[in-house]
């Protein structure tokens, strides 16, 4: 009998993995929803863990069931060259040009700007990702303490600074939550607004690229066996994704109870900070800062260590892993000085565009042994689903960019045509159509 587990184990890889996925959208997306949809955060909520919690972990499962070992290995399956377009397009967005930046801007907008001059921000912001992308150099280059320093370091910080604000809402709640008006945007389909912000949280995407580092994890623990090892992800994923759901919907309702007393505030940071602020006055601002710098960091020196090791792994032989993490750490530090707002909206028509796509390989990745994997079922299935992401990417362009390059007309044309493509959802039929035809097709050959 091969290695197993012991609980000790388990507990630390599920920390580490919580710690790789609840990073900066994790904090500011569920506590501004829950500002948003008031009275209907239940249904909000519900649609938000779909997409934010169900996804990452069967992200996970996929890469555990499938016994592949990487994003790329697992895209693959549709086409080599489709491989290499999206593993590097789900890398660079998860990574350097919007997931790390943001980390770095999400720290300091909610835990340090509220309280600085307005003329002074862009140069402390400058000052600040400075230090901020220097430590995560420092850890970054010294990827196999990832495990110590996220698991056992730097997530029972946050844990214990986030649970110290939960505890205080809870005990002593903002308001009453059926009290709460419900904002235009969340007033009908709640439920299909909380599914898509998940996809802002950006962790089914990671769960994609995450796989790879807790599969090595398991396996330098001694774990040889791939059913064994499969299972071991499971484990740790269902640990890590548990974690997750209670403080997303503490968030939310923190954020619902907070209209009580506030007005929607511009941005999650700014209602994070607004809250803990009336909680704990100045000392609240300690405490903010020490649970948006913790969780942003270990996110952080995550991303760029797992992107680092992906690109050295696409492109053997042309440069180092150290080479990369200077790489993708230094265009970081310089998106992140774009401020956080700007990086939020250029993120989404690509979140848009990925995520249909990474859904549908996640689920068929994790059918694939009713099938015996084969490769057609992949290929029908993106096939159909890949023109309405297109769509979507189009739909959600800056509306000048659209006017510029006429594709307005187009996103008007989708918007009245296609069933469902209002609420972002018009890939799903076509994707199961797809599943369908490439099944039967795998049975004929």
């Amino acid at each position: 009998m091969g290695k197993k587990l012991t609980l000790k184990e388990y507990i630390f890889i599920g920390s580490m993995l919580f710690g790789l996925f609840f990073g900066a959208g994790n904090l500011i997306f569920p506590i501004q929803m829950g500002q948003l949809a008031g009275a209907n955060m239940v249904s909000a909520t519900f649609g938000l863990l779909i997409t934010a919690v169900g996804l990452p972990f069967l992200g996970i499962i996929a890469m555990g069931v499938s016994r592949k070992e990487s994003l790329y290995e697992l895209s693959s399956k549709i086409s080599p060259s489709y491989g290499v377009f999206y593993t590097i397009a789900l890398y660079l967005t998860i990574g350097p040009f919007f997931a790390i930046p943001r980390t770095a801007t999400v720290s300091f907008e909610a835990g340090f700007a509220p309280y600085l001059s307005p003329g002074s921000l862009q140069i402390v912001l400058l000052i600040f990702s400075a230090l901020f992308f220097g430590a995560s150099l420092w850890f970054s280059l010294r990827p196999t303490e990832i495990l110590t320093w996220i698991g056992k370091v730097l997530n029972p910080i946050f844990l214990v600074s986030i649970a110290f604000l939960i505890v205080f809402v809870l005990v002593n709640p903002m308001g009453r939550v059926n009290d709460i008006p419900v904002q235009e945007i969340y007033q009908e389909g709640a439920l299909f607004r909380g599914f898509l912000e998940g996809y802002n949280t950006m962790d089914a995407l990671a769960a994609l690229a995450f796989g790879i580092i807790i599969i090595s994890t398991i396996k330098t623990l001694g774990v040889t066996d791939p059913k064994q090892i499969a299972k071991d992800t499971m484990i740790a994923g269902l640990f890590s994704t548990s974690l997750m759901a209670v403080i997303y919907a503490s968030l939310v309702y923190i954020g619902a109870t907070s209209q009580a007393i506030f007005e929607v505030s511009p941005n999650g940071g700014v209602a994070l900070a607004v809250v803990s602020n009336h909680y704990f006055g100045n000392f609240g601002a300690i405490v903010l800062a020490i649970i948006i710098t913790a969780a942003c960091f270990k996110t952080a020196v995550g991303l760029i260590t797992a992107i680092s090791e992906m690109f050295v792994t696409l492109f053997p032989n042309k440069l180092t892993y150290n080479h990369f993490v200077y790489i993708f750490t230094g265009i970081s530090f310089g998106i992140a000085n774009l401020g956080l707002s700007q990086i939020i909206s250029l993120s989404i028509p690509v979140l848009m565009f990925l995520y249909p796509l990474a859904i549908t390989l996640i689920l068929v990745a994790i059918m694939s042994p009713l099938f015996k994997d084969k490769a057609i079922v992949y290929q029908m299935t993106t096939v159909f689903t890949l023109p309405f992401a297109l769509l979507d990417f189009i739909h959600n362009l800056p509306t000048g960019f659209k006017e510029t390059l006429q594709l307005d007309k187009v996103s008007l044309w989708a918007t009245e045509t296609i069933p469902f493509f209002e609420i972002g959802m018009s890939w799903v039929i076509p994707a199961l159509i797809g599943l369908v035809i490439g099944w039967i097709l795998s049975k004929k050959k």
